[in-house]
């Protein structure tokens, strides 16, 4: 008599399903971490809320806590003015008397989460070892990541052009500038072509941004370890790689 028999799955259909696991686990995680961050923001609206009275300061800076959040998780074009105004328990003249329009409130978080980004990175690229210059230039950048997870979205949202498009790009091109030209002292100091300073600084640069963005997402490892294996790779090169690579600088210099 015949059997009823079925066939092992071939390794591409495992290799396919796994692929498909991992990526609904993540949905999965990324859902829960936004209904989180929303939650967080929905608490912080409505003890702002429950106050009697605000200052002019402090209503301002609930609308830009409350937009930035927003703009964060949807992007620019699909938050409206009537969505903060909701948010932040207001009425929409409020927002226009602050601001001017949307635009205008958008214009204010950007430029505010530009400068601290910059300033975060660029007070760390200062004369110093080498190695330890790279440490804390590279650790404070992921800290504002993680310090400032709303505001280095919005720098990372698409905009119209008007409003702040390639932001982001125009701040990794300033901090690669200040790179440039510390980069430049130090190997004028060792006796390396001080012309070549440009091309490292925009590898260097280069790699920790789009490293930025992937942490930003995957956050399964701390902020020292990754902070460690991108200096492991900067400093070390594919060549003399450490199997277990660990920071030397101090934290409080940070």
């Amino acid at each position: 008599m015949p059997t009823n028999s079925t066939s092992e799955p071939t390794k591409d259909e495992l290799k396919a399903a796994k692929k498909l696991l991992k990526a609904q686990e993540k949905m999965q995680l990324e859902a829960e971490r936004a209904r989180q961050r929303i939650s967080k923001a929905a608490l912080e609206v409505e003890r702002e809320a429950g106050r009697t009275r605000m200052s002019g300061h402090e209503r301002r800076e609930q609308l830009i806590n409350v937009s930035r959040h927003l703009f964060a998780e949807k992007g620019y074009e699909a938050v409206s003015v009537e969505e903060i105004a909701q948010w932040a328990s207001v009425s929409k003249p409020v927002i226009y008397e602050h601001f001017g329009s949307k635009d205008g409130l958008y214009a204010v978080i950007l430029d505010r989460e530009t400068r601290e980004l910059l300033n975060t990175v660029t007070t760390h690229l200062k004369p110093g070892h080498p190695r330890t210059m790279l440490e804390q230039a590279v650790y404070a950048f992921f800290t504002y990541i993680d310090q400032h997870p709303d505001g280095y979205r919005v720098l990372l949202k698409d905009a119209p052009a008007a409003k702040g498009a390639g932001a982001y790009s125009g701040l990794v091109n300033d901090i690669v500038d200040k790179c440039e030209t510390v980069l430049a002292d130090a190997f004028g100091r060792f006796g390396l072509p001080r012309k070549s300073a440009g091309i490292y600084a925009r590898a260097l640069v280069g790699s920790v941004a789009l490293t930025g963005q992937w942490w930003e997402e995957e956050r399964h490892i701390s902020k020292e370890e990754i902070t460690a294996q991108v200096v492991n790779f900067v400093w070390n090169g594919l060549t003399d790689l450490k199997a277990n690579p660990t920071l030397t600088a101090d934290k409080k210099l940070i």
